[in-house]
């Protein structure tokens, strides 16, 4: 399989990369700075320079990849289009070179589903608080996709953590993973690469947590 990743150089894109080539794809990790995967020599992978929020940049490199991956997150601080501009152009992209597949990053924190009591009625509010700008533009990313007639799925995991690989997750169709507190960047990335081809996870949220 060909896989375009854009935001590779990230926490979770690193490791998309890295399992992506070592599952034997090929990959194509659009960034914004190629010298952050300098250090990343494959005869499988393409390191691209292209501007995320432009459609037409994207264009030629997804029209050659089998399915998309975004694991852009929006900014840390204050208001950010990040993931709504980018699921933007990535859908527009998509639609223009007739490609059907995409799986994009948000998070758990916007959503109650699943949730026991206490997550729903007391840590959801706080995050909320807390994270309103980031949830915001999650929010309004899944808006963008979900209208979209791709074949999309979004993953909506909890904590993201730098613990080791495992490839141990649980996952749930159209909810949050209940007492899934935490995943691990790594097997989030690995939870990725498991749906790509698997149709039952075609146009649902899909929770999962370690």
């Amino acid at each position: 399989m060909h896989i375009c990743i854009l935001g590779a150089t990230g926490g979770t894109g690193r490791h998309l990369v890295d399992q992506s080539l070592g599952r034997g794809h090929s990959v194509t990790a659009l960034v914004r700075t190629p010298a952050k995967l300098a250090d990343l020599q494959h005869d499988q992978l393409d390191v691209v320079a292209v501007d995320a929020m432009d459609p037409v940049a994207l264009e030629p490199h997804i029209a050659r990849s089998d399915a998309v991956v975004s694991a852009i997150g929006p900014v840390e601080k204050g208001p950010s289009d990040a993931c709504a501009g980018s699921a933007n152009a990535i859908t527009a992209a998509m639609h223009a070179t007739k490609a059907r597949r995409v799986v994009l990053i948000s998070a758990a924190g916007p959503y109650t589903d699943g949730d026991g009591p206490f997550t729903r009625f007391v840590v959801k509010p706080m995050l909320r608080r807390m994270l309103r700008h980031p949830f915001a533009d999650m929010v309004a990313m899944e808006t963008v996709v979900q209208d979209s007639d791709l074949d999309w799925t979004i993953m909506r995991p909890p904590m993201l953590t730098n613990k080791a690989h495992t490839g141990r997750y649980r996952v749930r169709h159209n909810a949050n993973v209940r007492r899934g507190y935490a995943l691990a960047r790594a097997n989030l990335a690995s939870a990725i690469l498991d749906v790509l081809d698997d149709q039952t996870t075609f146009r649902i949220p899909l929770g999962v947590a370690r």
